[in-house]
């Protein structure tokens, strides 16, 4: 049952994802980011927007739901906790909950911090999860609406995931969380080698890797390292000084 997976940027750096099933010819989007580039990635495709699942409220995750729902007529699909917040949304979702996607079986995680209602979508038989704006590629998203307490316990319930699953995030900030992480553990051998290559990429003007795994993360992401909560903290709002 094969799944196809497209993944492109957006805006200025978000990050556009469809899934396609071969099987039933169903296509998804991972959030909205922008209506005319996810439009144009459909064409090219030969696909329809039968889905779009939101994982959080914030605009530039949901502009494009009603233009892209006149055009394609997609179900939409977002957390029950920012509904009213979610322009167009037709269905709403909670942790726990199973959503039918083809021959595939969609598993939402709550993962607040972010936002209060902010989730992740997670197809486990694939190894595949859609963590938008909790887990970035050696980082984390900043805490807006949540607490610190809030957003490590999603990161925990990230990280225990199978090292092996593959992460698509919302926001391409890798060079710049690299940067950052390498003030809190220069001496990572993992870190120091993943470093190495995003700057050999940047400099060959190469695009960098759009995904990343639990396992890398694991090894490289200094707020998946912090051991606790209070740590976790210290760290972000390190990193939100950070220039």
């Amino acid at each position: 049952m094969p799944l196809t997976i497209e993944q492109f940027i957006c805006r200025t750096d978000n990050y556009g994802v469809l899934l396609h099933d071969d099987e039933s010819g169903l296509t998804a989007a991972i959030d909205a980011p922008e209506a005319g580039r996810i439009a144009e990635r459909l064409k090219a495709e030969g696909w329809n927007l039968d889905h779009i699942f939101i994982t959080h409220h914030h605009e530039d995750h949901v502009e494009g739901n009603v233009a892209l729902k006149r055009a394609f007529g997609a179900t939409i699909t977002g957390p029950a906790k920012e509904a009213d917040k979610i322009p167009a949304i037709d269905r709403t979702v909670s942790g726990g909950d199973r959503v039918a996607f083809g021959s595939y079986e969609i598993e939402v995680i709550e993962t607040p911090g972010h936002t209060l209602g902010h989730v992740s979508y997670l197809i486990r038989s694939e190894r595949l999860a859609f963590v938008a704006d909790t887990l970035f590629a050696v980082g984390c998203g900043r805490v807006i609406e949540g607490t610190m307490p809030m957003m490590w316990d999603s990161l925990t319930k990230l990280a225990a995931l199978p090292d092996d699953t593959h992460v698509y995030y919302g926001h391409e900030y890798t060079a710049a969380n690299i940067r950052f992480a390498l003030t809190v553990e220069p001496d990572n051998a993992d870190l120091l080698k993943r470093a190495a290559m995003v700057k050999s990429l940047s400099e060959a003007g190469k695009v960098l890797p759009p995904t990343t795994t639990i396992g890398l993360e694991k090894r490289t992401n200094p707020f998946l390292r912090a051991g606790n909560a209070e740590h976790f903290g210290e760290l972000r709002r390190r990193k939100d000084a950070f220039k």
